[in-house]
């Protein structure tokens, strides 16, 4: 558990490998499945969601969950629109083809419209732009001039980003090995879960990140368990400005 945490160490995941073996994947992703529950990733993210839906009176929405991993976040925000009424057309996409089935699979299990797609977000473009652009657990893989070039290209391609990662720090550290052990039999799982901790970025981090991609405005929130939400929404037009606030990020 003794490890320096003063500078991000980027390492190759496990999961991360393109010939991991395809039950040992679909194993991981039940664990993160229910880490994800366990850790209300979706909850955090929706008030704001549905700030921007109410704001915009209620009018249909596109979404795109970008690297959707087991598509949970994906399928739970579908869940949640629906229960509240809102109208928000749901895309996803994952470079890996077995998370993406696994996630066809939960959305039919929930009875949710949720399109998949595969996409390696980034060696190519975003095929549409978006009312708003979600990512859960996945800055932490990139290296900082990767993050701000994402950034950037997502501010131009969406109205709005809503964004959560982890917090590297030791009650995070500590967190993912007790909760990595707990919620997941899976070893990758194990590994994974200290190594992403390892990757993370400080909340300081983040905003300079963000501001080098010219995210202007962008609002930093912590939440359970040891984790920053940013929000960000492109300064509205004049004729725009008059119904849309900017409270929601």
């Amino acid at each position: 558990m003794l490890t320096s945490l003063t500078h991000r160490q980027l390492e190759g995941e496990l999961m991360d490998d393109p010939d991991i073996d395809v039950q040992a994947h679909r194993t991981a992703l039940r664990g993160l499945r229910r880490i994800n529950v366990a850790s209300r990733t979706a909850a955090a993210l929706w008030p704001t969601i549905r700030c921007i839906a109410r704001q915009r009176r209620d009018e249909p929405l596109s979404l795109l969950d970008v690297a959707t991993g087991g598509g949970d976040v994906a399928v739970a925000l579908a869940r949640l629109a629906q229960r509240d009424g809102i109208t928000l057309r749901v895309e996803a996409c994952d470079i890996s083809p077995t998370a993406l089935r696994v996630a066809e699979e939960q959305a039919r299990r929930a009875d949710v419209e949720v399109r998949f797609f595969v996409q390696d977000i980034l060696a190519e473009p975003l095929p549409a732009a978006y009312d708003i652009i979600v990512s859960t657990l996945f800055l932490h893989h990139l290296h900082d001039e990767q993050i701000v070039g994402l950034l950037e290209a997502w501010s131009s391609q969406a109205r709005h980003l809503v964004i959560s990662d982890l917090l590297r720090n030791r009650t995070g550290y500590g967190l993912a090995y007790l909760g990595t052990r707990l919620l997941s039999l899976s070893p990758i799982v194990h590994v994974d879960g200290l190594k992403s901790v390892r990757a993370a970025l400080t909340l300081p981090e983040a905003e300079n990140l963000a501001s080098r991609a010219g995210l202007t405005g962008a609002s930093f929130e912590r939440h359970w368990p040891s984790r920053f939400l940013l929000t960000w929404s492109r300064p509205a037009s004049s004729a725009a400005a008059s119904r849309e606030d900017p409270s929601c990020a």
